[in-house]
C-alpha cells in the first residue's frame, strides 16, 4: 500500500473515531432493569417487587389509601411496592418527589401523591449507612408485600401505553425499572 493509501485510510479511522466519540458526548447515560431487579444508583439500590392498581372499595387496599379521596373518574391509584437499601458507609437521603415518575410509551408522566399512608416510601427521606427501607419493624416491612410504595395516579386507560417505567433520579444518576402491568 502506497504511503497516501496509509494517509488516507489513517484519516478515515481518526475521523470515524472522532465521530464515535462526538456522538456519545451528548447522550446520558441511563441503566434499566426489569421489576424484580435491583436498580443501582449511586449507594442505592431500589427493589421494585410488585405493581398494581389500588381499588379505594377493597379493605386491604382502603388501608393503604388513608386519608385520600376517592380517585377521580377516569383515573386510578397505581401503587410500585419496594424497598431501598444504602450499601454505602454512609448516611444518604432517598430521592425526592421531583426526582420520581412513572413514564408511559407516549411520554406521559404522573408523579407520585403525597401520602401519611405507614406503608408509604417517604421520599427525601436519611436512610443510615446500611440501611434499608422499610425497617423491619414497620408496618409495611411486616405487611403482606413487605415492602413500602409510592403512589401514583394515572389515566385508566394506562395500561394500554405499556410498558410503563418507573424512572429515578438520585444523588445525579438516572435508572429505570420497567413495571409489570
Amino acid at each position: 500500500m502506497s504511503t497516501g493509501a496509509q494517509r488516507a485510510v489513517l484519516a478515515a479511522a481518526a475521523t470515524a473515531a472522532l465521530a464515535l466519540g462526538v456522538a456519545a458526548c451528548g447522550e446520558e447515560h441511563e441503566s434499566t432493569v426489569v421489576e424484580g431487579e435491583p436498580l443501582e444508583l449511586g449507594e442505592l439500590s431500589f427493589n421494585v417487587q410488585l405493581t398494581r392498581f389500588l381499588n379505594p372499595d377493597d379493605t386491604e387496599d382502603s388501608e393503604y389509601l388513608e386519608g385520600l379521596a376517592v380517585p377521580p373518574p377516569g383515573e386510578d391509584y397505581l401503587a410500585v411496592f419496594m424497598d431501598v437499601e444504602n450499601e454505602g458507609d454512609e448516611a444518604t437521603t432517598l430521592p425526592s418527589d421531583g426526582e420520581v415518575e412513572v413514564e408511559d410509551t407516549t411520554g406521559a408522566k404522573a408523579e407520585p401523591v403525597e401520602t401519611d399512608s405507614l406503608f408509604a416510601l417517604q421520599l427525601g427521606e436519611p436512610i443510615p449507612a446500611g440501611g434499608e427501607i422499610p425497617t423491619a419493624d414497620s408496618a409495611a416491612a411486616s405487611g403482606p408485600v413487605q415492602g413500602s410504595f409510592l403512589l401514583f395516579l394515572v389515566p385508566e386507560g394506562v395500561t394500554e401505553n405499556r410498558p410503563l417505567e418507573l424512572k429515578i433520579r438520585s444523588h445525579g444518576e438516572e435508572g429505570a425499572i420497567e413495571l409489570d402491568l
